[in-house]
């Protein structure tokens, strides 16, 4: 099979695509013939080698953390899908590559596009718990900063759909989108505490931070001078200010998952797919990703 590989840390231009054997499943695992990978921030960070104290990677790797795709074999136990089956969810084996391993994974509605439910775990994933850490309910007023990045756009359809008032920050050029969504629209930056209250005089029940561009001082100044319901995904600055800085799940995450997928295929949860790449050019991928500028998920088609 055909995979990308770095057996360096580096730019994009350690990445290779190189022919391999097909991994083999282990217990509780599935092999999956890709048909989508998602690319997130995470992979060129990982390549990099910025991640070692927290993500250690043993090289030679494969990046890719989701995937959506067929299954082709079963490891013993597993008895929740059998070969055939159309599954999105997490690999273990680095989901740029034509199979991957799985122990982590949903079925994948008919009605959902491959390109569609390869861009989900990640985002929905982050956004549905950070949410979950907030508590949001219906009736409550929630500001996502980073509305129309892929997890910030995430995180204001869950809420919507259940039932909070979400003001969403973003660049002008974006406010027609996060206005799509469902959310009030208004610019960050310099004036953010004003523009924020003069939509919710009220004031804000929590804060979810997915850009990291130093909205947190923000932030407490409108949840009333306490840090308290304000969580960050994106600022290295959380701890300074107290503030809960969210990395990963404790908990399972395959029944959010299912339930995403479900609202994805109904068209209720939708995330923009900015470009898809094919293998080949993963370095590619991975170059527009790391400018910060997509606007909106980047997929590689195995």
């Amino acid at each position: 099979m055909e995979a990308i590989v770095f057996e360096e840390f580096g730019g994009p231009e350690v990445l290779r695509l190189v022919e391999t054997t097909k991994p083999q499943p282990g217990p509780g695992q599935v092999r999956v013939r890709v048909a989508a990978a998602g690319v997130n921030p995470l992979d060129h960070k990982i390549r990099n080698g910025w991640m070692q104290a927290v993500f250690p990677t043993p090289l030679p790797a494969t990046p890719g953390a989701e995937f959506a795709g067929t299954v082709d074999a079963v490891g013993e136990g597993v008895t929740d899908a059998v070969v055939g089956d159309e599954v999105l969810g997490w690999t273990v084996t680095g989901a740029y590559a034509q199979y991957a391993l799985s122990s982590s994974y949903v079925h994948k509605p008919a009605g959902l596009d491959w390109t569609a439910a390869a861009a989900l775990p990640v985002a929905t994933e982050t956004a549905g718990r950070v949410l979950g850490l907030l508590g949001v309910r219906s009736g409550e007023t929630l500001l996502v900063h980073g509305a129309a990045g892929v997890v910030g756009a995430a995180a204001v359809q869950l809420a919507v759909a259940a039932g909070a008032e979400v003001i969403g920050t973003a660049s002008p050029a974006n406010h027609g989108y996060v206005r799509s969504l469902g959310a009030t629209p208004v610019a960050y930056g310099e004036g953010l505490v004003g523009r924020v209250r003069a939509v919710a005089p009220r004031g804000v029940d929590a804060v979810f931070d997915a850009a990291g561009k130093g909205a947190l001082p923000d932030s407490i100044e409108l949840r009333g001078g306490t840090t308290e319901r304000i969580v960050t995904i994106a600022d290295p600055e959380a701890g300074t200010y107290g503030v809960t800085f969210s990395a990963n799940s404790v908990e399972a995450p395959e029944p959010a998952l299912a339930e995403q997928a479900r609202l994805a295929a109904e068209g209720t949860l939708r995330v923009t797919i900015v470009e898809t790449f094919p293998l080949a050019e993963a370095a590619k991928a991975q170059t527009l990703s790391e400018t910060g500028h997509a606007p909106g998920k980047i997929v590689i088609t195995p």
